[in-house]
């Protein structure tokens, strides 16, 4: 093994370990062509790796990216159909309004009496046309008792003492 002090690096360029000055070995060592393999494997694993997992991320990020954008359209979609409807909805009020003051203008006392003489053929009621019926009001209807058995007759005599008794 080398010295404790030697501190190694690594160039990719020329493939080689180079010892630190304070070392006391100046000189360069080669790495062997199994070793060579060895750290190109994991160099390219690495880079492969990677790769897969910048390409996973970029996926997910566009996946996620396009269903917030496809959120935000359904939401403005819901948006605008809810303001459509209120605008129909105070068309539809305000169309309302408008039934309600014709209708109260077709129902006054006026346009009443015209339809019944224009159109019904009526006329209005002369005092000669009136009769006053007198009614009496002092009337006053009887009831005739029914006639009571023996045997009721025997019971209400026993019920006024039990109420004559008790106060």
């Amino acid at each position: 093994m080398a010295n404790r002090n030697s501190a190694f690096y690594y160039r990719d360029n020329s493939d080689s370990y180079e010892q630190d000055e304070h070392s006391g070995n100046s000189g360069k060592k080669q790495i062997s062509p199994d070793r060579r393999s060895q750290i190109a494997m994991k160099h390219n694993e690495a880079k492969s790796g990677s790769l897969m997992t910048i390409i996973l991320v970029s996926v997910v990020a566009a996946a996620l990216l396009g269903s917030v954008i496809y959120s935000f359209d359904r939401r403005n979609t819901a948006y605008n159909k809810v303001a459509a409807l209120n605008s129909e909805l105070n068309l539809m009020e305000a169309e309302n309004v408008r039934l309600q003051s014709e209708l109260e203008s077709r129902m006054s006392a006026k346009n009443v009496e015209d339809y019944a003489e224009n159109v019904l053929g009526m006329q209005k009621i002369d005092s000669e046309q009136i009769e006053y019926i007198k009614i009496q009001t002092y009337d006053v209807v009887n009831i005739p008792q029914k006639s009571q058995s023996i045997g009721n007759k025997i019971k209400n005599f026993f019920e006024k003492c039990v109420e004559y008794f008790r106060g």
